[in-house]
């Protein structure tokens, strides 16, 4: 993992860092194929160097010794937030096998996590679901990329998460319009990339045939770009391709959808492929593959 972690490192990146194998990592390529990476730590540290000694906090006084810069954290994750951070490496501090994740080759802008609305249902078992929302910087330009898993049991809570989805892309086309102020420059309050322009992709526990597939896809009253079911935009008219019970029949005695990828209007053009990989059993869903120009 460490070298792995390593080869990722070109020579000359700027390196967001953290603790323990990651750490290893980045002393490990500046070791060898990349001498002038440059180390930016979670704690606000800038180094061209490692630590010769060992590190059992980031603040260590050997980290401190020897840095280009001893600045703060809001510092760091703004660097991050702008797009100034080549890649970074950090530890595995939690697993959680009902997480989201999004992974990606682009150079991520922003990242947001939001709680999505769990009113109660005390007739159906239910958990707290989230959505999480990267700003990509796609070769057009920047790109929201949302996930997320709507709630299974509860059809009050699956409605109000709709709801919620759609306020975000309501409150992201709003940030796309945040004019630039002098003031901001340089700070923490500096306009960071939000697009109306994105793509939502989900587990949502909703059939093509429910109201709340329509109701996502619903027009907004003003000119924020809605969502379009990108199947249908490759497949207009022809049943989706099942993404659930297509091996797992004990579950599932009939497929069906419920995995979907939604892009807004604007990027319509861009679609180019819509693929529901159907025979792959690595899980009791099944891959779908948008491709966009």
């Amino acid at each position: 993992m460490v070298v792995a972690a390593a080869r990722e490192i070109r020579d000359g990146d700027v390196v967001f860092v953290g603790m323990r194998l990651p750490l290893i990592a980045f002393r490990l390529a500046k070791m060898t194929h990349a001498p002038r990476a440059f180390g930016v730590f979670e704690n606000g540290l800038v180094r061209g160097t490692p630590s010769a000694e060992f590190l059992y906090t980031m603040s260590d006084t050997p980290n401190v010794v020897g840095a280009h810069m001893c600045t703060r954290l809001s510092l760091a994750m703004s660097l991050l937030g702008r797009g100034r951070i080549d890649l970074g490496f950090i530890g595995g501090a939690e697993v959680d096998r009902f997480g989201n994740m999004i992974l990606t080759r682009l150079p991520v802008l922003q990242a947001f996590r939001h709680l999505l609305p769990w009113p109660a249902d005390p007739e159906v078992p239910s958990m707290q679901r989230v959505a999480v929302e990267v700003v990509l910087q796609a070769p057009w330009g920047p790109l929201r990329v949302t996930t997320t898993h709507l709630e299974y049991y509860s059809a009050r809570q699956r409605a109000a998460q709709v709801e919620r989805l759609r306020e975000l892309q309501a409150e992201a086309a709003a940030h796309a319009q945040d004019v630039r102020h002098s003031r901001k420059e340089g700070g923490p309050f500096e306009n960071a990339a939000r697009p109306a322009s994105g793509i939502l992709t989900a587990d949502f526990n909703f059939r093509p045939d429910d109201p709340l597939y329509a109701r996502l896809q619903a027009p907004f009253v003003d000119a924020t770009p809605r969502y379009v079911d990108g199947w249908e935009i490759m497949h207009p008219g022809a049943p989706h391709a099942p993404t659930l019970g297509v091996f797992d029949r004990e579950q599932w005695p009939e497929p069906f959808a419920c995995d979907f990828i939604f892009v807004t209007e604007d990027l319509v053009c861009r679609v180019r492929e819509v693929l529901v990989n159907s025979d792959t059993d690595a899980s009791d869903h099944q891959p779908v593959l948008l491709s966009l120009d």
